[in-house]
């Protein structure tokens, strides 16, 4: 690993269940420190000026909501030049949505919320990052959604959504799925999520045992995946 990157790597929670999930292990494995940031409550100057890896987890909420959650305008103005320059960045959820409105893209609610189990298709392009996930299922779990940034380069699409993720160069990656989700820890968001869970008539025991089927294969997918990407970034 590139001794002059910083090894602790700074993770934004919009929701204190919504944690960095089985990706916390992997970092502590690779050698890095993990501190979290509560958007909302803590000052998020020293978290997305951080020259090491930053990650913004999901939330409920919607990028568009700066005047009824006023530190998202904060927030938003600090990713702009932070994604300027060209810091690396990982956004889930959320985070992708803000990473993709601080690019200039449009955030909008989408027709119907995508919460539950399937596949993505991944875009067509040699030594694809994602290439772990072909033809396996990953947790969706939002409403937004977004139009692709100007010199994105999408990576993946679902069946509802064109939009999945997307990266920027080598340090930008958007992830709308949930790459970080843990077999063991989802019960935490069928309990915090309930209500819009069960406005969006969604099976919770399904879900459930969705869960316990494919986390633990996502877990491994996930090891792979950003342990190629940080590799990039500690080499660069």
């Amino acid at each position: 690993m590139n001794s002059v990157f910083p090894n602790t790597i700074y993770a934004i929670q919009h929701l204190s269940f919504e944690d960095l999930g089985s990706l916390e292990d992997l970092f502590y494995q690779l050698g890095f420190r993990v501190r979290y940031f509560e958007a909302g409550v803590d000052d998020l100057t020293q978290a997305i000026q951080h020259t090491g890896l930053t990650i913004i987890l999901g939330g409920p909420i919607g990028v568009y909501e700066t005047e009824d959650y006023p530190f998202l305008q904060k927030e938003i103005d600090l990713l702009k030049v932070r994604l300027e320059n060209n810091l690396p960045t990982l956004g889930i959820c959320l985070g992708a949505q803000l990473i993709a409105h601080a690019l200039g893209a449009k955030v909008y609610a989408g027709a119907v919320k995508e919460i539950g189990w399937s596949p993505l298709t991944l875009s067509n392009q040699t030594n694809h990052l994602l290439a772990p996930l072909e033809d396996s299922p990953v947790l969706h779990w939002h409403g937004d959604t977004f139009d692709l940034p100007k010199n994105a380069v999408l990576l993946a699409s679902s069946a509802l959504y064109p939009n999945q993720a997307f990266s920027i160069g080598s340090h930008i990656l958007a992830l709308q799925f949930h790459i970080e989700v843990a077999t063991e820890s989802l019960e935490k968001w069928l309990i915090g999520h309930t209500c819009e869970l069960r406005n969006a008539n969604i099976d919770i025991p399904a879900l459930r045992l969705d869960n316990e089927k494919f986390a633990p294969t996502l877990e491994n997918q996930a090891s792979q995946i950003i342990t190629q990407w940080m590799a990039t970034l500690t080499n660069a």
